[in-house]
Parts: C-alpha cells; sequence; structure tokens
C-alpha cells in the first residue's frame, strides 16, 4: 500500500518518494520490518497462550530425550511467522501484481489448514485432522496455483531463445515479447532448458495444452512435496525455521536475478518479469522466520506447529514454480528431501520386516533428525537396524546447527549451477 502512495507523491517531487521504486530499499524495508513485528508479537503471542494453557503435550521420552524440557511449550507459533510476513509484505508490495497476491494466498490458505490441525490437537486432544485432508488442501493450493499460472495473463516470461556473440562475447537474446511458457530450468546442463510441452510432440497441435496440464500436475506435486518436507523437519528447536530462511534467502537471490533482465541474459536464465515483489515477499518471510528463532532456538519458548510448517512448505514450492526453478529444489531443500526419503525407507522397510516376522529398522528412528538423538540402549534389544549411526546422542543444538550448514551448501550449490553448465 505504502508503495503506490509513495509513487503518487512522487509524481509532486517528494525527496525521497522515488527510493520506493528500487526493490532493494523495499526488500530491505520488509526484511527490517517483519523481524521487529515477529519479536515484538512473538513474546505477546508466547504470553497470551501460556494465560490460556495452550500449550504443546509434553514429548514421547522415548523419541525425545529432551521432551521433558518441553512440557508446556507453547504451539501455533506460526501465526507469528504469518502476521509477521504478511503486515509487512502489504505495505511495502505492489498489491496489483499476480506473483504477491499467489504468494499471500498460499501463506493464507496453508496457514489456515495448519491452525485448524493444530488446534484440534490442542483443544479436543486429538492427532489434529486427518492427513488425508491436509494432502487434500495442499492438493487444491497446487492445482489453484498451476491455473492460475496457466490462465493469468500476467504470468508471462521471455525466454532466452537465442545466444549471440556481440564484441567478442557471447550475449544471450530474449524474446522480444513476453509468452506463456512451460519451460523450466534444468541444472547443470548448458542449454538448460526443458519444455513441459516437448514430452507430448506426438499429440500435434494438443501437445500445447498438454503441457500445461502436465505442469499443473507438477506444480500440485511439488506443493505436496515440499510442504510435508518442511512439516516432518519441523521436529527440533530451531530446526525448521533456520533451514527455511537459508532457503528463502537463496531462493530470493534467484528471485532476483530472474526479474533482472541483465542478469537473466548473463546468466542464461528466462526472465519473469514482475517476479522482483517475489524478493520483497520472501525478505518479509525471511525476516519473520529469523525474529521468530529468537523464541524459537534452543531451548524453544515457542514451536511453530504445523500452522508455519505447512506454510513454510508452499511458500518455497510456489516461488520455485513461479520462478521456473523447480527442478533446484532437491538442492535447496535438501534437507526436507532427507526427512521425506528418511520417512518413506523406514516406513517400507518395517513393513518388509513384519511379513518375515522380523523388527527391522532402516535407521535408528525416523524422520531423519530423529535418528540422531537417540541414546545407547534407548531402541529394543531385538531391533535389527540398517544403518546404526551415530553410536552416540547428539545434542539437540547440535543437530540443528548441522543441518543449517549442509542446507547453507546446498542453496550455495543450486546458485553456482546457473553458472556450471
Amino acid at each position: 500500500m505504502l508503495y503506490y502512495l509513495f509513487r503518487y507523491l512522487s509524481e509532486f517531487g517528494i525527496p525521497g518518494s522515488h527510493m520506493w521504486s528500487y526493490i532493494s530499499f523495499r526488500a530491505i524495508l520488509t526484511l527490517v520490518l517483519s523481524l521487529i513485528i515477529s519479536a515484538w508479537f512473538g513474546e505477546w503471542f508466547i504470553k497470551w497462550m501460556k494465560a490460556r494453557n495452550l500449550s504443546e503435550e509434553q514429548r514421547d521420552a522415548s523419541i525425545d530425550p529432551y521432551g521433558v524440557e518441553k512440557k508446556g511449550v507453547p504451539s501455533m507459533g506460526g501465526i507469528i511467522i504469518i502476521v509477521a510476513t504478511v503486515i509487512p509484505a502489504l505495505l511495502f508490495g505492489r498489491l496489483r501484481n499476480i506473483y504477491m497476491l499467489i504468494m499471500l494466498g498460499t501463506t493464507l490458505w496453508l496457514g489456515m489448514l495448519g491452525f485448524i490441525d493444530d488446534y484440534t490437537k490442542m483443544t479436543k486432544g486429538k492427532d489434529g485432522i486427518r492427513p488425508l485432508y491436509k494432502l487434500v488442501g495442499q492438493a487444491v493450493l497446487g492445482l489453484v496455483v498451476g491455473l492460475v499460472l496457466w490462465l493469468s495473463p500476467d504470468a508471462v516470461v521471455h525466454e532466452n531463445v537465442t545466444t549471440e556473440r556481440q564484441n567478442g562475447k557471447e550475449v544471450v537474446i530474449h524474446t522480444s515479447e513476453p509468452v506463456k511458457s512451460t519451460v523450466t530450468t534444468i541444472p547443470f546442463v548448458k542449454n538448460n532448458n526443458l519444455r513441459y510441452s516437448d514430452a507430448f510432440l506426438w499429440l500435434g497441435e494438443y501437445r500445447r495444452a498438454a503441457g500445461w496440464i502436465l505442469f499443473v500436475l507438477v506444480t500440485t506435486f511439488v506443493v505436496m512435496a515440499v510442504s510435508n518436507g518442511a512439516n516432518l523437519n519441523d521436529g527440533m528447536d530451531g530446526m525448521c525455521a533456520g533451514n527455511s530462511a537459508i532457503m528463502c534467502f537463496a531462493l530470493g537471490i534467484l528471485a532476483y536475478v530472474s526479474s533482472h533482465i541483465n542478469l537473466a541474459a548473463y546468466l542464461n536464465i528466462m526472465f519473469v518479469p514482475g517476479s522482483e515483489e517475489l524478493v520483497v515477499f520472501l525478505m518479509a518471510f525471511v525476516g519473520a522466520l529469523i525474529g521468530f528463532l529468537w523464541y524459537n532456538a534452543y531451548p524453544a519458548q515457542v514451536f511453530m506447529g504445523d500452522t508455519g510448517s505447512l506454510a513454510i512448505g508452499g511458500i518455497i514450492a510456489v516461488t520455485a514454480i513461479i520462478i521456473h526453478k523447480e527442478l533446484l529444489l532437491p538442492l535447496i531443500c535438501f534437507v526436507f528431501l532427507a526427512e521425506s526419503v528418511s520417512v518413506i525407507l523406514q516406513t517400507n522397510y518395517a513393513k518388509y520386516g513384519n511379513k518375515r516376522g522380523l523388527k527391522l529398522r532402516f535407521f535408528k528412528r525416523a524422520p531423519l533428525h530423529d535418528t540422531f538423538r537417540v541414546k545407547p540402549g534407548q531402541l529394543p534389544s531385538d531391533f535389527r537396524v540398517l544403518l546404526n549411526w551415530p553410536k552416540g546422542c547428539w545434542l539437540e543444538s547440535k543437530i540443528t546447527t548441522r543441518f543449517w550448514i549442509v542446507t547453507i551448501m546446498m542453496c550455495a550449490l543450486a546458485i553456482v549451477t546457473l553458472k556450471i553448465r
């Protein structure tokens, strides 16, 4: 809203009003404001939740050896993140921008879905809403985002179609007119574009429509996968919030270069006009996550719950899809992917053992982060663990910090792939 106010004031020559046209200026403002809101609102929210005895139940000591210390800690802290993200985005973002509207809708929809789940857990003593309902909610969001990107005339790109040599240097020439495109970026490949419609060349004139249908399905899958990956990663103090802040900062860099025609040409990637508003939104989100860490770092004073984790995964997934970098998500969200794969391996290996009357486990415990805090002798003696590592129990703060380090390395690699081909 303030963007439009100061753009109007710039017509009268008001000093400083032109600064609001710079993405860097608005992005920094959103980062600072969201951090302040998150830190201030977080303190009030924790007191409010404790006064009403709305807190997490004591965690199972067989899973979390530090669970006794976390008795009475309020949950639903994702509300802090959402409030601290949405307010700065509304103030400093361009609300007529299709991508800003998509991100706000994603945040509120998945935040509401997670809130219903958390509220059910705390007030009705249940395990929350059925997993199927959460999957349906995520799938609906994925379908809506995919269809909006397909049908909206504002969601367009300038493809990097040719490379010419000018003054001894290779220069990427983008399409002069914006086009609707299902092209995405493939990492580590020189001519790194993949068009979904190319998988349907045999359909002739219908291949374009088939390509868009595949794009919508891929969008739905990515939203569900990343959102659930973030949910699984949310199991230790500061774990999901710290990892997500790093991931979103990396995506902010990718969004910025995608929105800058000269940088897009230099890096030989698609130019996505309007995606600069993603930078504003993501910096608000990063600031909110960092402010949340003030209370969520070990020992946590508040847990984000599904209210935060589902929204986090959706924001990361939708951002990558908008800038056509969804194939970089296995690198950027490597930790989320590892958590999801660990659960799949653990579940299927246990089923394999059950059919043979054996108690088999692939890891000591899943999701992956839980396997690092299993104390010696904590598992039943009749369990056969395929990957019995590490031998000891790591401190929770050490596990969290090391997962952050892995995320930093993988996000750096994802950004470097724009040059390594």
